[in-house]
């Protein structure tokens, strides 16, 4: 039998072939990335980092540290005052999910008509969607669970509906770089599990997360990487790393709760405060 003659082969001498990992690609590097808004002191100052495609990544740090800022560079809404900053995705192909308050939540489109608006580089300008539009908005939202509320006006949703239906509008935008700032802000537990399952998901199939949050237990548990930034660059490695007391009473000075002194921890921050505030 095939099986016997199998179990009688004499075992290979050959020395077992080592395969080296896959080197990993960058998705973002910035190089002493400087930015500020008019004649104010910097937002950012002297950033050099380099994030990895398919990594998911947390970015933290206090209010006013700039996160959402280097966010707005990354998607070229702002432009740096100094410095590079390359992004290896087409700028077409990056999803946004956007804080809440960034968003006029009253406008009068559906939930189909915000992830519709995905599809603008498959359409074209000034072109009607297709049937086959419709079809990958209705995959997108099948797939994060909105299809039998793809009719409702947006504002009508909850916290975390809202946000999956940016996520969507990502997914119809066949993105291979998500962004999403602070998107757990007035979303409750049940939301935020539901949410993390739909980025593991999209994770699993090669996207790339960059995730602003305040959550230090959320960005230690999940990510692969953590960038801890207070205008400039704290520290940046994997959650172990990063989450020493060093790092973050740099980053939150006397509001850090008491720690384990240099070990990795899982603590909550009350940064309720700017980063300018006593």
């Amino acid at each position: 039998m095939l099986y016997d003659r199998i179990a009688a082969a004499p075992a290979n001498p050959r020395t077992p072939t080592h395969i080296e990992p896959a080197p990993r690609l960058p998705m973002i590097t910035a190089e002493r990335l400087t930015v500020r808004y008019g004649d104010q002191p910097p937002a950012l100052h002297d950033i050099s980092v380099t994030l990895y495609k398919g990594e998911r990544t947390a970015l933290i740090g206090p209010n006013g540290a700039g996160k959402s800022t280097f966010l707005k560079a990354i998607m070229g809404i702002l432009r740096p005052t100094s410095g590079t900053l390359d992004v290896a995705a087409d700028p077409q192909r990056i999803g946004y999910v956007p804080q809440n308050e960034d968003v006029k939540w009253d406008f009068p489109v559906t939930v189909r008509d915000v992830v519709m608006m995905g599809c603008t580089r498959r359409i074209g300008w000034l072109r009607p969607p297709a049937k086959s539009h419709w079809r990958i908005v209705d995959s997108a939202l099948e797939q994060v669970g909105l299809r039998e509320l793809a009719n409702r006006q947006i504002g009508e949703l909850s916290g975390g509906q809202r946000r999956r239906a940016f996520i969507a509008r990502a997914l119809a935008q066949d993105a291979e770089l998500l962004i999403l700032d602070e998107p757990f802000t007035g979303v409750d537990s049940g939301a935020q599990a539901e949410l993390l399952a739909v980025l593991d998901h999209l994770n699993a199939h090669g996207i790339t997360i960059l995730f602003s949050t305040h959550d230090l237990d959320l960005a230690f548990r999940r990510f692969d990487r953590v960038m801890a930034v207070r205008r400039h660059l704290i520290a940046v490695g994997a959650p172990e790393q990063v989450f020493t007391t060093d790092t973050l009473a740099q980053l939150y000075g006397g509001r850090v709760i008491a720690l384990q002194d240099g070990q990795p921890v899982s603590v909550y921050v009350d940064d309720h405060h700017c980063e300018t505030c006593p």
